[in-house]
């Protein structure tokens, strides 16, 4: 996926700060490209910035149209988001499901958001060929306009990352057979000591097995485990010998 090729339309938002906080969600995600339908005198180019804090380019560089359609004239798919469904609707792609799509399409993307009070109209919606929708609560389900572009723009950039093979940075846990070491190291330390004379060995090892294995430890946590249970034998063996 070119991340230069997703587009952001903001038809006609009501509230400038949403603009400037949404330019901050766009280039959290390397997202660049933002159209607005609608008048630049209706919104305050302050507040903008004050929101948008170091994105602000992404705003001085905005284009402005008269309509949607105008907006998407140059892009091969225009998706419009929205929590309501209906027949007029269609099916509706989830945020995953459409970067997964976004990521297989050549050509410029534009995903549409509607205004904070209203979404996007049904003859808004007519102009998209394609829905997205963002679940949320039945209870309270309206996002913040830079909340839903935050959550749109974070599936193309995890799309991009997925295609590109580049490693997101995390914690990846050790495998069962690497956790038998560190369960087997536990155990012998624990019988050095005299552990075992009460509890058996077996049910022991099943215990740290079982509450390791959810721990999802890294290579490095279990190596200190291994550390520590072997110095807890090594002190007392050296105690023992310091009584007789």
């Amino acid at each position: 996926m070119n991340l230069n090729n997703i587009v952001i339309v903001l038809d006609h938002p009501d509230e400038s700060r949403n603009i400037g906080a949404a330019c901050r969600a766009m280039a959290n995600n390397d997202i660049k490209d933002l159209r607005i339908v609608g008048n630049i005198a209706d919104y305050d180019l302050e507040h903008i910035h004050v929101l948008a804090i170091h994105a602000g380019y992404i705003f001085d560089n905005a284009k402005f149209y008269d309509s949607i359609k105008e907006a998407t004239a140059d892009c091969v798919v225009c998706a419009g988001t929205t929590r309501r469904r209906g027949k007029k609707r269609g099916k509706l792609f989830l945020p995953e499901e459409f970067a997964q799509k976004a990521g297989e399409t050549e050509g410029k993307i534009a995903i549409v958001f509607g205004n904070e009070r209203t979404g996007l109209t049904d003859p808004q919606l007519d102009e998209c060929n394609v829905g997205v929708t963002i679940p949320s609560s039945d209870d309270f389900g309206s996002l913040n306009l830079s909340h839903a572009v935050q959550i749109m723009c974070y599936h193309m950039f995890r799309e991009n990352l997925k295609e590109n093979n580049k490693v997101v940075a995390g914690v990846t846990p050790v495998s069962l057979s690497r956790l038998d070491k560190t369960v087997d190291c536990i155990s012998n330390n624990l019988e050095k000591v005299g552990f075992f004379k009460m509890p058996g060995r077996e049910d022991m090892e099943m215990f740290w097995r079982n509450i390791l294995s959810r721990a999802a430890l890294s290579e490095s946590e279990v190596k200190y485990l291994e550390k520590t249970f072997s110095k807890i034998s090594g002190l007392a063996g050296k105690n023992k010998d310091c009584e007789n």
